[in-house]
């Protein structure tokens, strides 16, 4: 028997145990790179989703020891496969869900797509504006995410909702700078990052119903001497500090791309070359 491929002769990996029932197996590693998740991934995206138009951002690497260029132009992009297997893992069906740091479109159409009520805030105007012209694109007029416009720290003290889902995945410090707004944290030394940031992640817990669950897709960067922040424990001392317990952890395992070409400049000074990042579970007891 051949084996069924998807639409672009890719095949299709099945587990009629796991996969049939959970999207992906729920193992604590993802693996981004397999068939069945690029075939989603691919599905996804000839939707029409383009997360990353608004999002004119600046990565600046930290690292001032590394022996390449330390500014590139260059901005993430949230990939939707994640946020299905996400979203059947952890969130009721047809539930709400909060995102306090709304940039990029993916995690607000792949929600209303799947029937979930998503509620996304920012603080740039273009970067809403382009995720609404998206949405009207993708999803019917009535099928639409919420957003709102403003400083997440303001912001969610006038939000009365409770949601059954917390999900983000934050600035990673000054990594990506996205603005020079007041408010915008990513512009942010790190230490007073970190003390908004535990703040904005506080206000979004509180309108978490009890028992509900709050992910956050994290990664490790560098300061300017070359070494690890610990923005993962960060996160993790910044969920905890709020009364929220920590549940899962999975390593999203991402494509190598350019990775094996920095790999040699990057063991010049032994450092690694990071493929993956964090995804952190935490419920509300």
């Amino acid at each position: 028997m051949l084996p069924q491929v998807d639409l672009f002769g890719q095949v299709i990996e099945k587990d009629v145990i796991l996969r049939d029932t959970f999207i992906e197996p729920p193992f604590s590693v993802l693996d981004t790179k397999s068939g069945s998740w690029q075939s989603r991934k691919r599905q996804w995206i000839h939707k029409g989703i383009k997360s990353e138009i608004g999002r004119n951002a600046v990565s600046i690497h930290m690292d001032t020891t590394a022996k390449d260029n330390n500014t590139a132009d260059y901005v993430s992009v949230f990939d939707p496969a994640l946020c299905e297997v996400v979203y059947k893992w952890f969130c009721p069906a047809g539930g709400s869900i909060l995102d306090p740091f709304a940039g990029g479109s993916v995690r607000g159409i792949v929600a209303q797509y799947l029937g979930y009520y998503y509620t996304g805030i920012d603080i740039r105007v273009e970067q809403i504006a382009s995720n609404r012209e998206q949405a009207l694109d993708i999803l019917k007029v009535n099928n639409q995410p919420n957003y709102y416009v403003g400083d997440s720290n303001k912001v969610l003290d006038d939000l009365t909702p409770e949601y059954d889902f917390v999900f983000s995945c934050p600035p990673y410090g000054d990594l990506e700078t996205y603005s020079d707004l007041d408010g915008d944290i990513s512009n942010m030394e790190y230490e007073k990052f970190l003390v908004t940031y535990e703040s904005i992640i506080t206000k979004s817990c509180k309108k978490l119903k009890r028992g509900g669950f709050a992910c956050f897709v994290v990664g490790e960067f560098r300061d300017k001497q070359g070494y690890y922040r610990g923005f993962v424990p960060d996160t993790i001392r910044a969920f905890e500090k709020c009364g929220m317990k920590f549940y899962n952890e999975a390593i999203l395992l991402t494509a190598i791309a350019s990775a094996s070409m920095r790999a040699e400049g990057n063991m010049k000074s032994k450092k690694l070359v990071k493929v993956h990042q964090n995804v952190l579970v935490f419920v509300k007891p």
